[in-house]
Formats: C-alpha cells, structure tokens, sequence
C-alpha cells in the first residue's frame, strides 16, 4: 500500500472568535482521517497519514513552529489554513506576496508596515494546490468557495509564503493555503459554513491533492483565472 503524508496546520484561538475552524477542522481531519470514496476512487490503496500542528498568530513565532514539524515528519503534502470571519464560504488562496503590512498586531503585539516577508526572495510564489479539481469537488458536494488572489498581508500571507519558499526547495512537495469562513449553523447564512461542511471541504482539499500528487494532471491546475464554485 503507498503512503502519503500530509501536514495541516491552523492557528491558535483567535481573540473574539468562540468557534476557529482553523483549529477544530485540522485536528478533526488528524484525528478522523480522510476515508476512501470506494469504487475506483484512486486513493483505495492509498494509506494518508494526517498530522495536525498548531501555531501562533504570530508573524515571528507560526513559521518556525511549522517549520519544526515540517523537518520531523517529512509530508509530501501540506495544507496550511486560517480563518477569513467575513468570507461567505472556503476561499482557495492563489498566491503569497512578499509583503507584510498591517495596522492589526500580532499576537506578539508586532506591526510590521511595509516590510519583506523575505529580504532576499522573490516577489510572490503560487499556490501547488490542484486548485480546478478541488472547485470541482466543493460543487459535488455543495461547498460555496472562490478563489482568492492572495492571502493578504498578515500573518497567514507571512506564513503562506515561507512555506511556498521551503516547498520550492524540495525535491517533490505539494503545499498551499486555504482560508476558512467563521463557523456559522445558521440557515442560509450570509456568511459562513456550518463546520461538518468545513471538514467536508478540507477533505475534499487533502483528497484532491492527493489524487494529483499521485498522478498530476494539467486540467486539475487553476491559477489565472476567476472561477468560483457555487457561492
């Protein structure tokens, strides 16, 4: 049977926020796994390890946290998420800009304006997820989601480029990052996602993800252009 490895990481509690998907769903999906769909789904003799890592929010402190069980479990596959409270559902992040600038501190009481991510980097790195084939799944399985154009310049941008830059120093890894919305059980909520529906979602990104690190696929890649499942 072949083996993946797979590390998802979320932040510790937000300030306000009773309820953080980016910490729930993560440790969900570490302590549940991602099942096989049967049939010929591709992953049936695929055997996913899961690992589930927690990190500040804080633009000195959540890298090398990720970093560390980065170097000790050597995944082939890593999501990295946090939370957008005001998205109407999963927002797919298609880039991470070098750039940190914010007038919101950190949980270090850092507020970094107009700095580099990394002095010596490039200016912004894509995301390695199959982004096409997970709008795909989310619309099988009635997600809303959209993709978004980059993660902003707080600490998960921060975070979201120093793992594209360690990614594009290994031999063969598949990394991104994905935006949870608050988790809402009301009814046809403006915004939101009930969190059953939040671990749906993030299984559909692991499962996705793994069908095209085993056979990559040029129809699964979306980057260019705006596309959105259904919202």
């Amino acid at each position: 049977m072949r083996s993946l490895t797979v590390v998802i990481s979320g932040f510790d509690p937000y300030e306000g926020v009773e309820a953080n998907p980016a910490l729930i769903v993560p440790d969900t999906l570490a302590a549940e796994g991602v099942p096989s769909l049967g049939g010929d789904d591709p992953l049936h003799d695929v055997q996913l390890d899961i690992h589930a890592v927690h990190m500040p929010v804080s633009f000195g402190k959540a890298w090398p946290v990720l970093a560390d069980t980065l170097a000790g479990v050597h995944p082939d596959i890593v999501i990295a998420t946090g939370l957008k409270s005001n998205a109407r559902g999963i927002l797919l992040e298609r880039c991470a800009v070098n750039a940190k600038d914010t007038t919101r501190p950190d949980a270090d009481n850092v507020v970094p304006r107009r700095a580099f991510v990394s002095d010596s980097g490039p200016a912004a790195y894509w995301t390695g997820l199959p982004l096409r084939a997970i709008l795909n799944a989310f619309a099988h399985d009635d997600i809303p989601a959209s993709l978004s154009s980059d993660a902003g310049v707080f600490v998960c941008n921060a975070l979201f480029y120093r793992l594209q830059a360690w990614a594009a120093a290994q031999e063969r890894a598949m990394t991104g990052f994905v935006n949870l919305p608050a988790v809402n059980d009301e009814p046809h909520p403006a915004f939101g996602l009930t969190l059953d529906q939040q671990v749906v979602a993030l299984r559909d990104v692991v499962r996705e993800s793994a069908h095209y690190f085993l056979a990559p696929a040029s129809g699964d890649i979306l980057l260019a252009r705006e596309e959105k499942a259904r919202a």
